[in-house]
């Protein structure tokens, strides 16, 4: 990601594992915020999440989000970035959650699926970045 300083670009490769921090707004303007395991395109963040749940109605009806991304070796390490969901979809959104628990657990498939569940995959475009430590 071009916005992302080299010294930090580690934090993105999928053998760091870190987790990011989402914060999403609520209806009445609070935040509201979450671990999520997340993956890259190169150029955008990726997360998933199902749909109907708190992240996923906010990311709807507000895109604007905030992320950081901390280094799990040394949290005072760490990527702030403020940016917008430009794209959800529930295309290949299964793919994803199974490529994220692969990274995240090493397991083939998503362990934590309810019956029904639709899973969504989002985009973040990175507005702002500021990198820490």
């Amino acid at each position: 990601m071009k916005s992302i300083p080299e010294s930090h670009h580690d934090l993105l490769k999928d053998e760091t594992k870190a987790f990011v921090y989402l914060a999403t707004l609520m209806p009445d303007g609070s935040p509201q915020v979450t671990p999520v395991w997340f993956n890259t395109d190169g150029e955008h963040i990726l997360i998933n999440s199902a749909e109907g749940r708190i992240k996923d109605r906010n990311m709807r009806a507000r895109p604007t989000v905030a992320l950081c991304i901390a280094d799990p070796a040394n949290p005072y390490r760490y990527l702030q970035i403020h940016g917008k969901v430009i794209e959800f979809t529930t295309a290949g959104a299964d793919a994803h959650i199974d490529a994220l628990a692969f990274k995240y657990q090493g397991v083939p498939k998503y362990p934590y699926r309810q019956s029904g569940e639709i899973r969504v995959k989002y985009k973040i475009q990175a507005e702002k970045v500021d990198a820490h430590g």
